[in-house]
């Protein structure tokens, strides 16, 4: 255990070290192939940020409960034409920190890394407007993880939606997932039994799963 530690302490810090040799490799296997991440949280912002691609999501600097989020993917289409509202108090326990909370209709959505209502805004409905320009769902990459409030039954559910391109990130192996793009992460946020946070979890994934090939199939 000592030794997988050292060598994923390691390994992720020489890949930012040297973050433009191994992204440029990356970026070259990709190439300009077209694709839209739709994230519960960090996760896919930093995977956008390692390709140098532009912001087609609006799923960028922020992040959704577990209830929430599946929620929104089972009516995605329907919810992603709401106009964006804001409220004051989240229905979720506080965690201390002060940022936008916005809804789309009955979905919270936590703008945990904008300053304000007025840029949360501008830019959710600018990525928005790009990622409607993408009409093929199939192009459509959806991920969830064990964080904010997600739980066993909420990973299921994620894996039963109708999208083509899912995967999803927990510290725990189930049985009911075994044929499910499902991913067992060893690394974990201790005080919160689950995985890390989404740019720490992204900066781990090319341990566990082969992202380059996920995105050009």
């Amino acid at each position: 255990m000592m030794f997988r530690k050292l060598y994923v302490f390691f390994s992720r810090k020489i890949r930012q070290q040297f973050k433009g040799y191994y992204s440029g490799i990356d970026i070259e296997i990709v190439k300009d192939k077209e694709f839209v991440l739709i994230s519960n949280n960090c996760w896919g912002g930093s995977a956008y940020q390692w390709y140098k691609k532009p912001y087609n999501t609006p799923f960028v600097g922020l992040f959704i409960y577990g209830p929430c989020y599946l929620k929104l993917l089972k009516n995605f289409e329907q919810y992603m034409g709401h106009s964006l509202t804001f409220v004051s108090k989240s229905k979720y326990p506080s965690i201390g920190k002060s940022y936008p909370i916005g809804m789309l209709k009955d979905i919270e959505i936590h703008f945990e890394h904008f300053k304000s209502e007025e840029e949360a805004r501008e830019k959710w409905e600018r990525r928005t407007a790009r990622m409607h320009e993408v009409t093929n769902l199939d192009r459509y990459f959806f991920k969830i993880c064990d964080r904010e409030l997600t739980t066993k039954s909420d990973l299921i559910e994620f894996h039963k939606l109708p999208f083509k391109n899912k995967i999803s990130f927990s510290i725990k192996d189930y049985d009911e997932l075994k044929t499910c793009n499902h991913i067992k992460v060893l690394e974990s946020d201790k005080k919160k039994a689950c995985v890390p946070n989404g740019k720490k979890l992204y900066e781990l994934t090319y341990l566990y799963y082969d992202l380059n090939k996920w995105l050009i199939e």
